[in-house]
């Protein structure tokens, strides 16, 4: 039986495929000093990286990252009728958008590649030969109708659907007999006798008495493909991984696992699994809702920290929560045993004001305050383009000085390219018919403004414009400074509302100021 099943088995070997035992040891490792630690985020390639993802790869990162561990990205594709056209760039670029880039990957490659399970169906296969010869794992000759007929009926009897075992004790003549005859069998675990109990870093404790529940799951589809439940076992000893940090959704599968190994003679890693990351309002995070993909939040102009700060703020793993953290930040305090049991509940509305504290960090930072003009140059040319009447706009000084007075203000840097500051790049078209529906004094309260602009000093701070602005109204008889301020706005910016003149006319230079109010009374 073995021999014709090893037969079988050839079709399903890639000679490129590689996977060398690495030299794991032989232990339950742990986090003592000097131990290896080597954690992997292997998400399957049917989507775009997401941020449920996300957390689980940033878990990982920060766990590795604090005890000098490597973070390695394993693309689990091995379900190929439901790849999506370019998740595998995707995920790889998003992971490397954020700041948590792997230390071995697809892309970067490493010791123990291919790092995508369809480029390592040797491994598959010599793990299934080494179970069938042990007689732990066995060929199920069953026909899709046959096991849709099995899931119906359980379901029209309300009970859970699952294998019936029936070619678990074919004999050997029967096999030969099925293998001549037709098309290539699946392969199925045997389970059998008592799952071995586990500590979760976790969930503490847990046993799950799979084969009470389970019928015999299959490991080795019959076109060769494993299924998760042997490929990220086999993947996981032959990576040397030595935590496996997942999603709380695969702890009652973990007993499974944990019988697979016993079955091939591995030690397995630790386990901890992750609680869910919901909606504010319980439900789950959903594929369908379109914002919830990194790339929507890059396109968006969010900053990777922001979204780092925000999924791990609503979690756990922290002595307190805290608003600001850096990746630094959060990898320096990030504790394991500090992770809980709860759903992890996410408010993305409060994201622009998480975005609001780090823009305010790098713009405070000499070195990243470049980096942001150099952002909001583009972002001026792309929204204004042949708008822009006086290209002195993009002088890196006059971007530098919008971006340190609107600091604090503004969530991000695109809202700097929004209509509410579009007067900050071209001059706006406001009319003498407008102006004079707000005062019938335009005429006199520019030629003031523009008498205290005259002189060899106009470089006015804030508080000397404000000064100098309430002594033009205070000698109005007859007209509110609300009115001188209201009549200058819109002079210079063509809008009702926005930024305090006084700092408008800062973010402006006094010589554009003037250009603005001379063309008033000149309309």
């Amino acid at each position: 039986m073995a021999v014709l099943l090893k037969r079988l088995l050839q079709s399903a070997r890639h000679p490129a495929a590689s996977g060398r035992p690495t030299g794991r040891r032989e232990a339950s490792l742990g986090t003592d000093p000097g131990a290896v630690v080597r954690v992997r985020f292997a998400p399957s390639p049917t989507g775009f990286l997401h941020l449920g993802g996300l957390r689980t790869a940033l878990y990982n990162y920060i766990f590795a990252k604090k005890h000098q561990g490597s973070f390695i990205l394993r693309l689990e594709d091995t379900d190929q009728t439901r790849l999506v056209p370019g998740a595998v760039e995707n995920i790889e670029d998003m992971l490397e958008w954020a700041g948590i880039p792997p230390d071995e990957s697809p892309r970067r490659g490493g010791p123990v590649g291919p790092y995508q399970q369809s480029q390592r169906l040797e491994l598959y296969a010599r793990a299934t030969e080494a179970l069938l010869e042990s007689g732990a794992a066995y060929p199920c000759f069953c026909s899709p109708q046959r096991l849709e007929l099995l899931k119906k009926e359980a379901l029209r009897n309300h009970q859970t659907p699952r294998y019936d075992n029936r070619c678990r004790n074919l004999s050997q003549g029967q096999v030969a007999q099925k293998l001549a005859q037709g098309p290539k069998p699946a392969i199925r675990f045997r389970l059998e006798g008592e799952a071995p109990a586990f500590q979760d870093l976790v969930y503490g404790w847990n046993r799950h008495e799979v084969a009470n529940v389970e019928g015999d799951p299959v490991i080795l589809k019959s076109d060769g493909f494993p299924t998760y439940h042997l490929a990220c076992v086999v993947d996981d000893h032959h990576m040397g991984i030595s935590h496996v940090l997942r999603g709380s959704e695969w702890l009652v599968s973990t007993s499974k696992h944990l019988l697979l190994y016993q079955a091939l003679g591995w030690q397995p890693p630790r386990f901890a699994h992750l609680p869910l990351l919901l909606n504010r309002d319980g439900s789950k995070l959903s594929k369908r809702q379109g914002d919830i993909f990194l790339e929507h939040f890059a396109a968006a102009d969010f900053l990777p920290d922001a979204l780092l700060d925000i999924i791990t703020n609503c979690g756990s793993g922290f002595a307190e929560n805290q608003m600001g953290r850096t990746l630094p930040e959060l990898i320096t305090q990030f504790d394991l045993t500090r992770v809980t049991c709860h759903s992890a509940l996410l408010d993305l509305e409060k994201l622009p004001e998480f975005n609001r504290l780090h823009l305010c960090r790098l713009v405070s930072s000499e070195t990243q305050r470049r980096q942001l003009v150099g952002k909001l140059q583009a972002l001026v040319e792309e929204t204004f383009g042949d708008q822009i009447q006086d290209r002195e706009v993009l002088a890196p000084a006059y971007m530098e000085r919008i971006i340190l007075l609107r600091q604090g203000h503004i969530c991000r840097l695109q809202d700097l390219v929004s209509p509410a500051y579009s007067y900050l790049w071209t001059r706006p078209a406001v009319g003498r018919a407008q102006l004079g529906a707000l005062s019938e004094k335009v005429d006199v309260i520019a030629k003031r403004v523009l008498g205290l602009l005259e002189g060899p000093d106009t470089s006015f701070t804030q508080d000397m414009l404000n000064s100098k602005l309430k002594k033009v109204s205070e000698g109005l008889e007859g007209t509110k400074h609300s009115t001188v301020m209201r009549v200058l706005r819109v002079a210079l910016s063509g809008q009702l509302q926005g930024p305090p003149v006084a700092e408008m006319m800062v973010s402006l230079g006094m010589r554009e100021v003037r250009e603005r109010i001379q063309k008033v009374l000149s309309s």
